[in-house]
């Protein structure tokens, strides 16, 4: 192996090897290996006896690579092997640098990879065009958004070093982390270095957190070295951990034809761009740090977002209030029960549509103002938000339509999979790639929203269309097709209306990917709107989105217990503070601890935008009956911190927590229910809590030196 070019890139460093291939040694490939700039590079611990390749791809009718991989992965065949390097190119425009690598097939197919890095940025991004230069259409059955080579290069053939983190998402419990050896995923090298190994996952649909996020980070323990990758994309996607002899190698993108039914035309001529992948590098840290570094790569598009957005602020959403039934009676009683509470937003959830006995979720679609429930139209009703000073926003479920609307019955504008309309319970599926269905939503989405003048939309999707829909050469492609122009759909939305709020809900969390999160001010972090998981889920998701997008729920009860009221509050400092629920008859002392808790997030929220997370606690394996505890230090970026402390069930213990820096603070608030016994003590914050399921939260204040 031959070191072509090392590219100093922040923190991180980008090398890039050529290898001659032994058969044929007029053709060279390209390798990258990302490093933290902080290690030495080492020439001889890289030798091994196989290559790669920076881009991974399989064209129809190539060659598979052999050793056994038929049905278990695409990568490294013939249309890997006949790729040589061209040329690479450093460019740079603005703050953003561009490597690109170019590989061609004497057969007339040209491929550009792309790594981009932006001045400051600690993640890098990653995509590949396809060209076809032939005079033949040719298919793709696989093209790789990144491929990181040689993880780790400092190994050879070391046991019990390399380790796999991704994060597993179910309905209502997204984000467990799943850390595995290599040699317990069966990726250890044979004994003749022989046969490949591959753990190839992923998500077929359009729900792409829906079974994992598109995220893996991999771990060398013996180096303290983690590499990372998210993929930016909203349907099918796949990340392949793969070793054929000592090295291992990590790439994804879409799902291939193997995966997610996805095979590409390019007709002579065209050329087809891959979805972007983020990627980074640290030394020392931890699975938390490497996680931060991928999510920050979003910082820039939500700095740049709307201004109201910029502070964070309290909003209040219906839909545990009303369920599905709101009206312009119950609005108007619940926004005089909230007015002067501190709420910037008030959202109208989901069923504002729906017609006389016909539940929410079966009506939507259609989306006619309801006459029943508001008798003197919707103007009103947003008067009278306004009038209390709250921004107004509106629920929407764009792109699927549920059994009892007339949408439903318009199948020539509906999806087809195998030339039956694609169906699944109470719900069918927009083609979205119409331009009478686009027009259709501009007028009942886009026109009504400015009609009216909101100033926020939630986005809800609740169904996936799996494997794919007719209309394209592959179901795969059809899939990725309309997914794209729903995309296209938001993005004229924000167009029309920049300073819209946006909120990213897929029944709770299944959208939660970096490209639909770069679109959206915010996300649904969950559907766990009541449930004593809640902070759980939430910290969990400090790995995979910002918290400054992660809008987590406050559900309150009349019947609510302080503590309980207390421990809804604290979840919300996980994140953005929504509150909703029975508010119309909460006594003096409830409204007490609510309002304290909105005095604490605002005094947080500035460390929630802008901070580091750290994570505290035994590892939790029953979400639903938890035992133990679990604590989060940020720190924000003047120096102050603020700690959340959940106390599970038997937990009999006093909880402490070592504070992540040398920094010398002070407490300065502490929010629960009750009066809490909090020390903090050379460095060492101690809880003695008294009951169980019970949460307090603390304010410390960096100490001025002198």
């Amino acid at each position: 192996m031959k070191v072509w070019k090392n590219y100093k890139l922040g923190d991180m460093q980008a090398i890039y090897l050529t290898e001659t291939d032994a058969v044929y040694p007029e053709r060279k490939n390209m390798e990258l290996l990302l490093l933290p700039v902080d290690v030495d590079y080492r020439e001889e611990a890289i030798e091994k006896p196989y290559g790669d390749s920076l881009v991974q791809l399989k064209i129809a009718g190539d060659a598979y690579l052999g050793g056994y991989i038929g049905g278990r992965t695409m990568r490294q065949g013939q249309s890997v092997t006949d790729l040589q390097f061209k040329a690479q190119t450093c460019g740079k425009s603005g703050e953003t640098t561009d490597i690109c690598t170019t590989l061609v097939d004497e057969r007339g197919y040209e491929v550009s990879h792309h790594l981009l890095y932006t001045d400051g940025d600690k993640a890098l991004r990653s995509y590949t065009v396809f060209t076809n230069n032939s005079t033949e259409s040719v298919s793709l059955e696989m093209l790789s958004s990144f491929s990181m080579n040689r993880i780790s290069p400092f190994m050879g053939n070391a046991t019990n070093q390399l380790k796999m983190h991704r994060l597993r998402s179910v309905w209502s419990m997204e984000g467990r982390l799943e850390s595995i050896d290599v040699e317990d995923l069966q990726l250890e090298a044979s004994w003749a270095g022989h046969a490949v190994r591959c753990e190839r996952f992923g998500q077929a649909g359009s729900m792409p957190v829906n079974g994992f996020f598109p995220y893996i980070v991999m771990e060398d323990k013996k180096e303290d070295i983690f590499w990372g990758a998210q993929i930016a994309h909203n349907a099918s996607w796949q990340i392949e951990v793969f070793r054929r002899g000592t090295q291992i190698q990590v790439s994804g993108g879409l799902a291939d034809r193997e995966f997610g039914h996805w095979m590409k035309n390019i007709s002579a001529g065209e050329s087809f761009a891959t979805p972007e992948a983020i990627l980074s590098v640290c030394h020392s840290g931890g699975v938390d740090r490497i996680s931060q570094r991928l999510t920050s790569a979003l910082e820039r598009e939500m700095d740049n977002g709307p201004e109201c957005e910029q502070s964070l602020p309290v909003m209040f959403n219906e839909y545990c209030t009303t369920w599905g039934d709101p009206s312009h009676a119950n609005i108007c009683n619940i926004v005089n029960a909230i007015k002067d509470k501190g709420f910037a937003y008030f959202v109208i959830d989901a069923g504002w549509y729906r017609r006389n006995g016909i539940p929410w979720d079966y009506d939507i679609g259609d989306y006619n103002v309801s006459p029943e429930l508001f008798p003197e139209g919707l103007d009103k009703t947003v008067e009278v938000i306004k009038a209390h000073n709250m921004k107004p926003g509106i629920w929407f479920e764009i792109d699927n339509v549920g059994e009892k609307s007339k949408a439903y019955q318009m199948e020539e504008h509906l999806l087809h999979r195998d030339g039956k309309v694609l169906t699944t319970t109470m719900r069918r599926f927009r083609d979205m790639r119409q331009p009478w269905v686009q027009d259709f939503l501009t007028e009942k989405v886009i026109d009504m929203l400015k009609k009216y003048g909101f100033e926020y939309m939630k986005m809800d999707y609740n169904e996936s269309i799996g494997i794919g829909c007719d209309g394209a050469e592959s179901l795969g492609e059809g899939l990725r097709q309309n997914m794209a122009a729903s995309l296209a759909f938001i993005e004229k939305v924000k167009e029309e209306i920049p300073e819209l709020i946006l909120e990213n809900c897929s029944s709770g969390g299944h959208k939660l990917e970096p490209l639909m999160m770069s679109k959206c001010s915010m996300a649904s972090f969950s559907d766990a709107h009541e449930c004593e998981e809640i902070p759980i889920i939430a910290l969990n998701l400090h790995r995979a989105i910002l918290p400054r997008q992660s809008q987590i729920w406050a559900v309150i009860r009349e019947t609510d217990s302080l503590k309980r009221i207390a421990y809804s509050m604290a979840n919300t400092f996980l994140g953005r503070c929504c509150v909703s629920g029975h508010v119309l008859n909460l006594t003096d002392m409830q409204w007490d601890v609510l309002d304290r808790g909105i005095a604490f997030y605002k005094k947080i929220a500035d460390i929630i935008k802008k901070g580091e997370s750290y994570r505290f606690g035994p590892d939790i394996k029953a979400y639903r009956h938890a035992e133990g505890w679990q604590g989060l230090v940020r720190v924000g970026e003047n120096g102050d911190a603020y700690v959340v402390l959940h106390n599970f069930y038997n937990q009999k213990e006093d909880i402490d927590i070592v504070l992540p820096t040398d920094d010398a603070y002070e407490i300065t608030d502490v929010y629960s229910d009750t009066d809490e016994r909090v020390i903090l003590n050379n460095g060492v914050l101690s809880w003695s809590p008294t009951e169980e399921m019970k949460a307090v939260a603390v304010y410390l204040k960096k100490k001025k030196e002198y």
